[in-house]
C-alpha cells in the first residue's frame, strides 16, 4: 500500500533536509565526483556481473553515481550505471499528461481576478508547486494583495471540476506498463510530486493508476522547499529505505532535473512539456521522448547493451560459474542480489509476472489447447460448420415454433401465416442449397429442388440410424404425412371436377390423384452419417425398411447438406417453402404438435398464394422391391424362445407388432398382437 510522509515527520529527517542547506529557489549544488568500482580479480569481476535469470530488479556492480549522458548518445556508460533499487515518477508530465490541463486551469484562475494570462506564462514555473506556479505568474503579471493560498484553492476547486475527472484518459500511454515492469523486476516504485496530495490523487484517478501501486506517494504538502531542492527525492528514498544513489527519477521539467541532480541521483528526462535543449541544462542521465518511450533496461542499465539475451546469460553463467573463486561469488552474492532476494514483495511479484506475459503464454495455452482438442476429436469436428456453431449459440432460427399457452389453433394458424407473410416480404431468406448429383437416393429416383420439389413445402429430417432420437421422431413423421396426404390438392381436385361427373367418376378421380400424386407436401430424409460405417448405403436401407420409412431418403454421406443449412445435431427438421427458401428450423424430440401446426399453416398460406403445384413424385418404395418381404410371413424377427417340453417355439415378429407361435417344425399355432403393418 502506498505510505504519504505525514507534515509531522521526524526529526531525523529535519535535519537530514537541513544539513542540505538549500534555499528554495538556490541553484542545484554540483555533483559528487564519480565514484568508480573497486579494481578486482577478473574471477570476482565476472562474479559481481553474473546476470540470473528472473532477477532484474538489481545489477550486479558496484553502487556508482550516475555518468553523464554524452551528447552523441544521450546514454550513460553501462559499465558506471551501478545499483537500481527504486524509481521515483513525477506526476505532472510524466504519468499524467496533466501539464496543459493544469496551465489552463491556472488561466481560469486568473480570468477571475480579471487578468489576462495565456498558457504559455506559467513553463517557466511548472514542477515547482502550485503556490509558485501560480504565484510565479502573478509577480510577473504584477498582480497586487495577490493570495497564494486562496488561489491555489480556488485553482483545485477548478481543475478537479473541469480538468481531472476519474478515468478521463489522461494517463499517458506506456506508464502503467513501465510500473508494472519495475515492479516485476524487483524494484520499488513511487511517486515524487511538487504538487498538492489533492491534486496528485486526483491525477493518478484520472489516469487510472491506482493508488495502491505505489510503495510511496511523496507530495508538496510536508514541504517548504520544492524542486529544484532535492526535498522531496530524498524524503522519498528514506520513505523507500533506499540509498539516493540506488534511486532512479523520471522527469519532464527542469526544475525537477536539477532536484534529482541535487539529491545525487540519477535522472531520466522526456520531452513532454520542454525541448531536449532546455532539459539538457540540468544534465540529466537519459534523455527520451515520452514514459512509453522508456525501457526496463534504461533503467537497470543506463540503456546500455549490458542486458543480454537469455541465451548469452546461460553461457556467461557457465563459464563465470567455472572461473571464479567462491569469495567472489559469495561477495558478488551478497552485495548485489540480497535486498531482492530477501523481499517478499519481489519473490510474489516475480511469480505473478506481467500482464503481457500472463496475455502471451494463456493465448498460446489456449491455442495449443484447441489444437489438442480439435486433434482427439477430429471425428467430431467433422460435422462442425461456421453456420452450425453459429446456430448453436444462437438458438437457430426457431422463432416461427413459439406460441403462448393456451393459444387457439386458429389464432396460431394465423400467427405462422402472418409471420410467412412478413418472411416473404422481408427479402432477406436462405435458399435451400441443391442436392449433389451423384448422391444415392431410396424410396424414389434422385430428386432436385428446382425441378422435383419446387412447388411443394418440404420438411428435411436430418437424421441417422443409429441415433435413437432420429428413431423417436418417425412416428411423428408419419403422422404428419398422412395427415398432410393431398392437402389442399384433394379438395382442388373436387372443386375443378366437371359437372357432367357423376359420383363415383369423380371419387374414381380423387382414388387415382391418392395413388399417383403426393404433391403438396412431403418429406425428405436426409441421412447425415455420424460414422463411417453408418454411410454404407445397404445399412441404410436395411434401417429403411426395419422402420417402415416410406418417404424419400438420400445418403449424404458427405455432409454437404448438413454443413449448408449450419445443422449442429440430430435430429434436425429444416421446413422449405414452394420457391426454395428456408422458412424454419428446430432440433430434437417432441415437436410433433409445433411442426403440425407450421406445416399445415404454410400449406393454407401458400395456397392462397397460388404457389403449390400438383406434379407427381417418382415413388419406389424399397419395401415393395425387396423379396424377402414379399416371400417370408415374418418382418425382421427379433427374438426367440423355445419351449422344448411343450413342442413350441414363440417369434417376435418386430415389424408385424407382434408374437408368432409355432412348433418345433415351424408350422404355425397362433399369434399374439396385431399382425397388421
Amino acid at each position: 500500500m502506498a505510505r504519504h510522509l505525514a507534515p509531522s515527520s521526524s526529526g531525523s529527517l529535519r535535519r537530514l533536509l537541513a544539513s542540505r542547506h538549500y534555499p528554495p529557489a538556490s541553484p542545484a549544488p554540483p555533483p559528487r565526483p564519480l565514484l568508480l568500482p573497486k579494481t578486482l580479480s577478473p574471477a570476482a569481476a565476472a562474479a559481481m556481473q553474473l546476470p540470473r535469470r528472473g532477477r532484474r530488479g538489481v545489477v550486479a556492480a558496484s553502487a556508482a553515481a550516475p555518468a553523464p549522458s554524452s551528447p552523441e548518445t544521450g546514454v550513460a556508460a553501462g559499465a558506471a550505471w551501478g545499483k537500481v533499487s527504486a524509481v521515483l515518477f513525477d506526476m505532472d508530465g510524466v504519468l499524467c499528461n496533466s501539464e496543459e490541463p493544469s496551465r489552463q486551469a491556472g488561466v481560469d484562475v486568473f480570468a477571475e481576478m480579471g487578468v489576462e494570462v495565456t498558457v504559455d506564462d506559467f513553463v517557466p514555473f511548472m514542477g515547482t508547486g502550485e503556490a509558485n506556479f501560480l504565484g510565479g505568474v502573478a509577480r510577473v503579471k504584477g498582480v497586487k494583495d495577490f493570495d497564494p493560498e486562496s488561489a491555489k484553492k480556488r485553482f483545485f476547486e477548478i481543475y478537479l471540476d473541469k480538468y481531472a475527472k476519474p478515468n478521463s484518459g489522461i494517463g499517458f500511454p506506456g506508464a502503467l506498463d513501465l510500473i508494472m515492469e519495475c515492479k516485476n523486476a524487483g524494484l520499488k516504485v513511487a511517486v515524487a510530486s511538487s504538487a498538492d496530495r489533492i491534486k496528485v490523487d486526483a491525477n493518478l484517478a484520472a489516469a487510472g493508476l491506482p493508488v495502491s501501486l505505489f510503495d510511496a506517494i511523496v507530495s508538496a504538502d510536508a514541504f517548504e522547499n520544492l524542486k529544484p531542492a532535492p526535498d522531496i527525492f530524498l524524503a522519498a528514498s528514506k520513505n523507500l529505505g533506499v540509498d539516493t544513489n540506488e534511486c532512479i527519477v523520471i522527469e519532464d521539467a527542469l526544475a525537477g532535473v536539477q532536484a534529482a541532480k541535487a539529491a545525487e541521483m540519477r535522472c531520466i528526462a522526456v520531452t513532454t512539456t520542454l525541448e531536449e535543449d532546455a532539459l539538457q541544462q540540468g544534465s540529466p542521465s537519459l534523455i527520451r521522448k515520452n514514459i512509453g518511450d522508456i525501457s526496463i533496461n534504461d533503467i537497470l542499465y543506463g540503456g546500455s547493451n549490458a542486458h543480454r539475451n537469455e541465451w548469452a546469460e546461460s553461457t556467461e553463467n557457465s563459464s563465470s560459474l567455472g572461473n571464479a573463486s567462491p569469495e567472489s561469488l559469495n561477495g558478488a552474492t551478497d552485495s548485489g542480489y540480497s535486498d531482492a532476494e530477501n523481499s517478499p514483495r519481489s519473490k510474489n511479484e516475480r511469480l505473478l509476472g506481467s500482464r503481457r506475459e500472463i496475455l502471451r503464454y494463456g493465448s498460446l495455452g489456449i491455442a495449443v489447447s484447441c489444437i489438442f482438442v480439435t486433434i482427439r476429436n477430429w471425428k467430431a469436428m467433422q460435422f462442425a460448420s461456421p453456420k452450425g456453431l453459429l446456430n448453436f449459440f444462437m438458438g437457430g432460427d426457431s422463432s416461427i415454433f413459439g406460441y403462448n399457452e393456451g393459444e387457439s389453433l386458429s389464432s396460431r394458424v394465423q400467427q405462422i401465416k402472418k409471420y410467412l407473410a412478413d418472411f416473404e416480404s422481408g427479402g432477406s431468406a436462405t435458399y435451400v442449397p441443391e442436392f449433389p448429383r451423384k448422391l444415392d437416393w431410396l424410396n424414389t429416383a434422385p430428386l432436385q429442388f428446382g425441378r422435383d420439389l419446387k412447388g411443394r413445402v418440404v420438411l428435411l429430417d436430418f437424421w441417422t440410424y443409429c441415433c435413437i432420437n432420429c428413431m423417436h421422431v418417425l412416428p411423428d413423421l408419419e403422422f404428419i404425412e398422412k395427415k398432410y396426404k393431398d392437402k389442399p390438392g384433394m379438395l382442388k381436385l373436387l372443386t375443378e371436377a366437371p359437372a357432367h361427373m357423376d359420383a363415383k367418376s369423380t371419387l374414381g378421380g380423387i382414388f387415382t390423384h391418392m395413388l399417383f400424386d403426393n404433391v403438396q407436401f412431403t418429406v425428405v430424409g436426409v441421412h447425415s452419417a455420424k460414422f463411417d460405417n453408418e454411410k454404407d448405403l445397404e445399412a441404410i436401407r436395411n434401417a429403411v425398411l426395419r422402420y417402415n420409412i416410406t418417404h424419400p431418403v438420400v445418403n449424404d454421406g458427405d455432409m454437404y447438406l448438413w454443413r449448408e443449412l449450419g445443422v449442429n445435431s440430430w435430429p434436425t427438421f429444416v421446413l422449405i417453402g414452394p420457391n426454395g427458401k428456408v422458412l424454419a428450423q428446430i432440433s430434437g424430440e417432441g415437436h410433433k404438435k409445433d411442426l403440425d401446426e407450421v406445416v399445415g399453416a404454410a400449406l393454407e398460406f401458400y395456397e392462397e398464394k397460388k404457389l403449390l403445384q400438383n406434379d407427381p413424385l417418382p415413388l419406389a418404395l424399397e419395401k415393395d422391391k425387396d423379396s424377402r418381404l414379399l416371400t417370408s410371413p415374418l418382418k425382421f424377427p427379433g427374438k426367440l424362445a423355445i419351449d422344448l417340453q411343450n413342442n413350441r417355439l414363440f417369434i417376435a415378429d418386430s415389424n408385424h407388432n407382434r408374437i408368432v407361435v409355432t412348433n418345433l417344425e415351424g408350422q404355425f399355432i397362433c399369434q399374439v398382437g396385431n399382425s397388421k403393418d
